[in-house]
């Protein structure tokens, strides 16, 4: 395994996502509240990404942050998968 197969991304699902908050105070850089009140990724230069179903990569030094807001989010709304096979391996749909 190169670490290019275990390249990960992260979306969220807008239909479920409560506001709370919690994605952005885990993970700043990746997650951020709009004027909507619901949480959306980010791009690697800042740009919140709010076409629905959009990805952002997860930087390695934040996946445990990633990790922890998808566990503690109230919606079950954050989806981490593999960018290889597109399987998740944190979130509401992980084995």
């Amino acid at each position: 395994m190169t670490a290019q197969d275990e390249a990960l991304e992260v979306w969220i699902d807008q239909d479920l996502c409560t506001g709370d908050g919690i994605c952005a105070q885990y993970a700043p850089e990746v997650f951020e509240l709009d004027i909507d009140g619901l949480a959306y990724v980010k791009s690697a230069d800042d740009e919140l990404l709010q076409e629905k179903g959009a990805t952002t990569p997860v930087p390695l030094p934040l996946l445990n942050d990633v990790r922890d807001s998808a566990k503690e989010c109230p919606g079950d709304c954050i989806h981490v998968r593999r960018v290889a096979d597109r399987v998740e391996v944190y979130g509401p749909d992980a084995e």
